[in-house]
């Protein structure tokens, strides 16, 4: 027993984790109201910001993670609409010999952490391309958000 231990690779127990593949799997601009916005005085603008995580268990220890954000500008005088930008951008991550208690973390924490600055930059992007000052996202805390729905999953009474 002690010899195949020894004759065991190394590489086949260690844990890997690895982004494999970026991709944008879906993502919408929308200026309802140009030219008009373009004209009016911009004051107090208001942003709906919704960002969620999923992620799905592909094959060959293969995961597909993506965050999906939304982002609704609107004039805080009128609340019309000044821009929405919806965005769902993905990876594939290998994630090989990872301790089971440790897996939804590195899902919910590592993968969108590696995806997010350049989510980040697509729809600063994307903004200014539309006509705009690039809106740039404040960095997330995904080990925050992590915490915070476990916590709520916790206190949820089981049915």
């Amino acid at each position: 027993m002690a010899d195949e231990q020894k004759n065991a690779n190394p590489a086949d127990t260690m844990p890997a984790f690895r982004l494999q593949k970026m991709y944008v799997k879906d993502l919408s601009f929308e200026n309802p109201n140009a030219p008009d916005v373009y004209m009016a005085k911009q004051e107090n603008p208001k942003v709906d910001l919704n960002l969620s995580v999923k992620n799905r268990k592909l094959e060959n220890d293969h995961w597909e993670v993506s965050l999906a954000i939304t982002a609704n500008f609107t004039n805080g005088e009128d609340k019309k609409a000044v821009f929405i930008v919806e965005i769902e951008h993905a990876g594939v991550f290998l994630l090989r010999n990872i301790p089971e208690n440790h897996l939804q973390a590195v899902l919910a924490v590592e993968c969108p952490a590696l995806l997010f600055p350049f989510t980040r930059q697509i729809i600063s992007q994307v903004t200014l391309d539309g006509g705009f000052q690039p809106f740039i996202m404040e960095p997330v805390n995904f080990m925050a958000l992590f915490e915070n729905s476990r916590k709520q999953q916790a206190e949820q009474p089981t049915q």
